[in-house]
């Protein structure tokens, strides 16, 4: 007579009853959760600046900021499947309605910089409490996402440097928005 292998082992499962390789330390599990929302709420301000650029008929800024909120999109989604892979739920909190009364372009570039310090700060602070708490599978993950996220704020600063020396003057605004209904958004390549 054979037995079920199952009745004899215990397995360690998550909240959906998936099964669990290893837990989640308490307070990474709270800080990826913030960070999922977080992401969530970036998405949302840039869906709010690409209807505001749209609004002003800068169609560049407006594309750059619809392709900026579709990532925030998939950085959540990232999350969530992390999340999930680690046999955690990931929580949908309610979101705060964006801004979308800036009074200029470079107001927009400014809370654009904000959002990516802050997503970048987020996931720096994942990344030592993984270190910290030994969770290499975390830390693994994070590791890459900083490295993207860096970038991400990057770039920020550069459009924000190249809104803030165009001084609101209409032509040098255009001038920019042309080059991001182009895709091109980059900093200067010194190497």
């Amino acid at each position: 007579m054979q037995t079920d292998p199952s009745q004899h082992v215990q397995l360690q499962v998550g909240p959906s009853g998936r099964a669990m390789a290893e837990s989640m330390d308490p307070a990474l599990l709270e800080g990826f959760q913030a960070h999922f929302n977080m992401e969530r709420q970036a998405q949302a301000t840039y869906f709010g600046a690409a209807i505001w650029m749209g609004e002003r008929e800068l169609r560049g800024f407006s594309r750059h900021f619809n392709d900026e909120a579709k990532g925030e999109q998939e950085h959540a989604a990232k999350v969530a499947e992390y999340l999930i892979a680690r046999a955690q739920s990931p929580e949908l909190h309610a979101l705060e309605a964006p801004d979308q009364d800036w009074n200029s372009v470079l107001d927009v570039m400014s809370t654009a910089f904000l959002t990516e310090r802050d997503v970048t700060s987020s996931l720096q602070q994942l990344l030592i409490t993984a270190e910290r708490v030994g969770d290499s599978r975390s830390a693994v993950f994070l590791e890459s996402m900083v490295e993207e996220q860096i970038q991400a704020e990057h770039e920020a600063a550069h459009l924000l440097g190249r809104t803030k020396f165009a001084a609101g003057q209409a032509a040098a605004v255009l001038v920019i928005d042309n080059e991001l209904r182009e895709g091109v958004a980059h900093p200067a390549q010194l190497q």
